[in-house]
């Protein structure tokens, strides 16, 4: 013969003790942890972002001269001397963008890809 006894689903009192994990994670080893889900979480952020943003066609190139910075030139002077709607500020800004430039300061003899003047 057997008994069957009931008792509350839970109970403070009978409530099993917490046993420790046997896996511990050591400094290095949450570092480790930590780097890996860095990278990882980079790997998937650039894959995401690595989709072309170009167009399927090819511009129309910008047809450029090349002139030669003589001793006391500025970009100023440059860029009125092709500015063909007399605008040198943008006409300045095309020759720093044509020529990847990160000042206005030239030097002498430098070579300058600047647009062609249309008459």
């Amino acid at each position: 013969m057997s008994t069957l006894s009931l008792a509350p689903a839970f109970s403070p009192a009978a409530a099993p003790a917490r046993t420790r994990s046997t896996v511990r994670l050591t400094r290095r080893g949450r570092l480790v942890v930590f780097l890996t889900s860095l990278f990882l979480v980079l790997g998937v952020a650039f894959m995401l972002a690595g989709g072309a943003v170009g167009t399927g066609s090819s511009g129309e190139p910008i047809p450029t001269e090349v002139v030669t910075v003589a001793p006391g030139d500025t970009l100023w002077d440059i860029a009125s001397d092709v500015a063909a709607d007399g605008d040198v500020r943008a006409a300045m800004n095309e020759i720093e963008r044509l020529n990847a430039l990160e000042s206005t300061g030239l030097a002498a003899g430098q070579k300058l890809r600047v647009p062609v003047v249309s008459d």
